[in-house]
């Protein structure tokens, strides 16, 4: 994720960067285990409030290869916590190492393992918002637009628990990581990032394509595009990178506009709620920013026949 990025969090959430440890709140329960990895672990910030409260889940970004719960792009827990909000936020497995669908599939564990922990925590499961940047938005748009990976007859408790959430809202997220949707949107240079051969196990975008057929189920899978649908939840998209195409460099295309502008476009024939704002360009109307879409997301109160987990689809 690019320096923008990080000061969009600073500008939108009031946030303050990480690397000043002090003004980090020190979560609840830290390190937490949501699987045997070492890198499967998370953090959480309890909030005050009368009754269960909304949960916000931060997952970093880094091209899946790198990056950390910690890093100072994430929002400014303090905000949410302020307003009754309790926050998370995940580590997972890193790729080449642990390719897809490692990277993706432990945050959607994370938030099993969170609703798991509901009652124990004080968290209202039928209110879970996701965010993250890059790879993390990514992430966070699969699991949003994605079918419940719940598995009711698992002997894991945590895998019984539905992966379906109330909204997300992400930064500078890739909506397709397939190398020849993403060509014909952008040019060459975006799959030539290392998010792109690396999630997949391989060394470059040659060997990639010298490959495709083994490896298209995966991009095709992990393409949040492909998962939408007109009963998803709500998503809200930012993107502070210029329109100019074809993109100029691999950061620039990893990161570029027109992944939010194609979900947009579907989303808007299929009838589901979807809000884009680019920077200099276009901004919804429904909302000032970001960080007032998730506010409202997680604190409006659902009708009663809604206060439960959402159900598969």
């Amino acid at each position: 994720m690019r320096t923008s990025t990080a000061v969009l969090f600073v500008l939108i959430l009031g946030a303050t960067a990480l690397a000043a440890a002090p003004d980090r709140p020190v979560p609840t329960h830290a390190d937490v285990a949501y699987g045997p990895h070492a890198r499967q672990v998370l953090d959480f910030w309890k909030a005050e409030g009368k009754g269960p409260r909304p949960l916000l889940v931060y997952i970093h970004g880094g091209g899946w290869y790198q990056g950390d719960k910690n890093d100072r792009h994430a929002p400014d827990y303090h905000h949410f916590l302020k307003k009754g909000i309790s926050c998370a936020a995940v580590n997972y497995r890193l790729s080449p190492k642990t390719p897809l669908p490692a990277p993706v599939h432990d945050a959607a564990r994370a938030v099993q393992f969170l609703r798991f922990k509901a009652r124990e925590w004080n968290i209202d499961a039928s209110r879970i918002a996701l965010t993250g940047g890059s790879a993390g938005a990514c992430t966070s748009m699969w699991i949003l637009l994605h079918d419940d990976l719940a598995d009711p007859k698992s002997k894991d408790p945590v895998l019984r628990e539905s992966t379906r959430v109330t909204a997300a809202a992400v930064l500078n997220g890739q909506t397709s990581i397939d190398p020849k949707v993403m060509e014909p949107w952008l040019g060459r240079e975006a799959a030539k990032h290392p998010m792109i051969f690396r999630a997949v196990g391989e060394k470059s975008l040659e060997d990639v394509l010298a490959r495709y057929t083994r490896h298209r189920p995966l991009f095709v899978e992990f393409s949040p595009y492909n998962h939408l649908d007109r009963a998803d939840p709500p998503l809200y998209m930012y993107y502070d990178q210029s329109m100019d195409l074809p993109s100029k460099d691999i950061h620039h295309g990893i990161h570029h506009p027109v992944y939010g502008v194609k979900l947009k476009e579907k989303a808007d024939r299929l009838g589901h709620e979807c809000h884009l704002e680019i920077k200099g360009v276009v901004k919804p109307k429904e909302y000032a920013n970001l960080n007032e879409f998730l506010m409202k997301k997680l604190l409006t109160p659902k009708p009663r026949s809604m206060n439960a987990v959402p159900s598969p689809k």
